[in-house]
């Protein structure tokens, strides 16, 4: 899945063994903090396949033009904006100068240090009259100061003597220069090779220039953002080391500046070169109170050294791989893997500190900066167990969303809030409503992340302050959009005209996802409502002043929990995904050639929702989240129902199936799609990682080695733990914070081991026996044997079987040729 003659094998560094020029790579080499991404450029500054200096929330809005306006359409568009270049850093050597398309290059070199956060590339470049150039460049963003990035450069001539110039810059990418999201009406050649996954360029001027100046060695770049009104501003620091004799000049302009240094270099004696650079954001502050603040984080720089941010960037490191790092023995490969996806997390989500986690992070422009729910159900398990101080932080981004969730809920005619399907800004950004708006499982998905993070972390203050505002809020959009009807002599809730996470069906009633979801969260709503009321009247209060709580609203939240419709089959035996779906034909996928996938760049999208067939997981997700909510019989039946009906187009769906796949048996299955999912960005396995990483996807791994084969659940508060170790794998090992415990937890073939390492005592089950661990005294079960294996993965035929059986209809082709017709939005990877 990985060409590893390019990426060897190693367990702690990514490593680039020769150059390619190609997208994927600027990925995956990005270094960032959750507030500050410098893509993996290389500091020539040419050749890429975008020049991405992204920084969280930076965004512009413009007007979304609908081809036919309808009221409650999302009106304004976001998308995240390129802030100005700091990385580049060119070299000259004879005046001419050292790049990949003009120079013969000996040997090259890039890697990127999981444990100390640093990108390093090394280059040796032979000149037309015969120079050897050694060059080693460094790169990286501050985890523990979020302002801050350093870029270091040495070259070192080792044969000659010979005139070296080098060329550090600040560059505003504008005019088309850089790759914004924007208007998809703008310019319809940006129509072709159509993707929706993809950004779209901004055709007008994005950042426009306030105040720049230089000041000896020190550059700065501020501008306004030209709608969202939003501000940034960079400032850069430069130190020169070196024996040989130099000159340093300057220039300044709006959309550039420069610090030269012209170097009468010596044969092999190095010319070193550090450039520390700050950039500060805000939704408002004026840029030069931005540019202040930049140069306090420089000034303390300065007094401290740069060396000190290396140093503090290691001990950081450290600290976040003793909490978080899971360890397969004896597989290198996937350990790679496995602790680059973690690292991508770190790098998400870390330093967000209150802004949400983008889906790509800050790794590319794809999907044009947005936060979705991904967040919530894939990232924010990671976070709760290993740093719940980054939970805490991502769920105040969406309280802080509150105020324009109620208003779009009062735009649907609902109360309470309804939170947007994608967002930079709070407000709702999807043009295309029905995979978007739709989608109010959001709303239960927020409250879920909401009551683990609680649950595990034991934050009740959180809760009482301001989370519980998100679980009142979002149980009342439930009470109102669900309507009651009632047949011989019963009542039952619905839920209708909405869509689940699967993209391939839309708009639909009863969606079983979206009902089991809202039935957690009203549940979750009317009981920490009446424990709130219980046991600290004066938090009640406020909550009551806070959100206009009525007394009766958690009677109406419970009736309607209880009573929501869950579809089932009984012919089938299986839970339908929607009211309607097992109407539909299936999909015939294994006649579908494999250039016509994605589906969703080959068809319109009214032909796939006709269809039995899936983007992601959705029936299966729910078998998941609220797994305690259905027997193992059921978990069997649905899962190999839908999983041959789902095409993974997604990559939000390979790590729920092999979960998924691991708790009913197909211990083989599971294994491959953990793999797919593992190296979905090291391998391009979906032909989008240019465009940035699956942080989704990144954080589900993390979910498949400790929820999948490790089988930890925390269903109604209690840890519980069902192992299912592949088996070739002698030990998997993780750890976990529980109700502010450490935790490490071992696993072999034959014992399940659980240690306190600081903290209270731990209650648990395996298998349904309880154990204790205790500082000192960790807790050692046997395990004998993982349940039942299966042999062979589900196929359609069994379909086709059970539908025969049911005297449904059978399956039908599907035409392999159609028209694609553009259309912007409609679905999220």
């Amino acid at each position: 899945m990985i060409d590893r003659d390019r990426y060897p094998v190693d367990p702690w560094r990514l490593i680039e063994s020769r150059y390619e020029e190609d997208g994927v790579a600027e990925t995956v080499f990005t270094v960032a903090n959750g507030y500050l991404g410098l893509r993996g450029n290389h500091i020539e500054g040419r050749g890429a396949h975008e020049h991405g200096t992204f920084i969280n929330g930076l965004h512009e809005t413009w007007p979304i033009r609908h081809a036919e306006q309808a009221f409650g359409f999302a009106e304004v568009g976001q998308t995240i904006v390129n802030a100005p270049d700091a990385k580049v850093m060119r070299v000259y050597i004879d005046d001419e100068p050292l790049s990949f398309d003009e120079t013969e290059m000996h040997d090259y070199s890039r890697e990127l240090d999981m444990r100390t956060g640093v990108v390093t590339r090394e280059v040796v470049w032979v000149t037309p009259s015969g120079k050897r150039v050694r060059m080693r460049d460094e790169r990286m963003v501050s985890f523990d100061e979020r302002h801050l990035a350093v870029l270091r450069l040495e070259v070192t001539v080792e044969n000659a003597d010979a005139p070296v110039t080098i060329s550090c810059q600040l560059l505003n990418r504008q005019d088309g220069a850089g790759i914004y999201a924007g208007d998809p009406m703008a310019s319809k050649s940006e129509h072709k090779g159509f993707d929706p996954r993809k950004a779209e360029k901004i055709t007008e001027r994005v950042l426009q220039p306030v105040e720049y100046w230089q000041d000896g060695l020190r550059s700065a770049l501020s501008y306004r953002v030209t709608d969202s009104g939003m501000t940034v501003a960079v400032v850069a620091d430069h130190i020169i080391e070196t024996e040989n004799e130099y000159s340093a000049r300057s220039l300044i302009e709006p959309d550039i500046a420069k610090n030269v240094f012209r170097v009468q270099a010596k044969a092999g004696v190095p010319i070193r070169i550090s450039k520390i650079v700050s950039y500060h954001s805000s939704r408002g502050v004026p840029p030069r109170e931005l540019v202040d603040r930049c140069r306090r984080s420089l000034d303390r720089v300065a007094v401290e050294g740069a060396d000190a941010l290396f140093e503090a960037q290691s001990e950081w490191l450290s600290a976040f791989w003793a909490r978080s790092d899971v360890r397969i023995a004896g597989h290198d490969d996937l350990q790679q893997a496995t602790r680059w996806c973690l690292f991508q997390l770190a790098q998400a989500a870390s330093r967000a500190d209150g802004n949400g986690v983008p889906a790509k992070g800050l790794t590319g422009s794809g999907y044009s900066g947005h936060y979705f729910w991904d967040t919530e159900i894939y990232v924010l398990p990671f976070l709760t167990y290993t740093s719940p101080q980054w939970a805490k932080n991502a769920l105040r981004a969406r309280v802080l969303m509150l105020p324009a969730a109620r208003r779009r809920a009062s735009q649907l005619n609902e109360a309470g809030a309804l939170f947007p399907w994608r967002t930079i800004n709070g407000e709702e950004a999807s043009a295309y409503y029905a995979a978007g708006t739709a989608q109010y499982h959001i709303n239960a998905d927020v409250s879920f992340a909401l009551g683990k993070y609680v649950r595990a972390t034991g934050d009740f203050d959180f809760l009482r302050r301001e989370g519980a505002d998100i679980a009142v809020e979002t149980a009342r959009l439930w009470a109102t959009l669900g309507f009651w009807r009632g047949t011989n002599g019963e009542s039952s809730f619905h839920i209708h005209g909405v869509t689940g996470p699967d993209e391939y069906t839309t708009v639909v009633n009863d969606n079983l996802f979206t009902n089991v979801m809202a039935r957690f969260n009203l549940r979750f709503a009317a009981r920490i409502v009446g424990e709130m009321a219980e046991k600290d009247p004066a938090a009640y209060d406020a909550l009551v002043e806070r959100t206009g709580l009525d007394a009766g609203e958690r009677d109406a939240w419970e009736r309607a929990a209880e009573a929501i419709h869950i579809p089932y089959s009984e012919s089938l035996g299986i839970h339908p995904q929607d009211a309607f779906f097992l109407e539909r034909e299936v999909w015939d996928l294994e006649g579908t050639p494999a250039d016509m996938r994605p589906l969703l760049l080959h068809y319109h999208p009214l032909v796939i929702y006709r269809f039995q067939v899936l983007k992601q997981a959705d029936v299966v997700l729910a078998l998941f989240l609220q797994g305690n909510h259905f027997t193992p019989e059921e978990k069997l039946a649905d899962f190999e129902y839908y999983d041959p009906l789902t095409t993974g187009d997604s990559t939000l769906s390979a790590v729920v199936q092999s979960i998924m796949a691991a708790e009913v048996g197909y211990q083989d299955l599971a294994r491959e799609y953990f793999e797919h999912a593992l190296y979905v960005d090291l391998g391009d396995l979906h032909h989008n990682a240019a465009d940035g990483v699956h942080v989704a996807s990144a954080g589900g791994i993390w979910t498949t080695l400790v929820s999948g084969f490790g089988g930890m659940r925390d269903h109604s508060g209690e840890l519980s733990f069902d192992p299912r170790l592949p088996a070739d794998w002698p030990e998997l090992s993780y750890p976990l914070q529980w109700l502010g415990s450490d935790v490490q937890v071992t696993l072999t073939r034959d014992a399940l081991r659980v240690e306190v390492r600081s903290g209270d005592a731990v209650d648990f089950t395996v298998r349904g026996a309880a154990h204790r661990a205790a500082v000192g005294e960790p807790a050692v079960v046997a395990l004998a044997g993982q349940g039942p294996l299966r042999p062979g993965r589900p196929t359609l035929r069994q379909i086709e079987d059970a539908r025969r059986d049911d005297g449904t209809r059978l399956s039908a082709s599907v035409p392999v040729t159609t028209t694609t017709i553009p259309i912007v939005g409609i679905f999220e990877d």
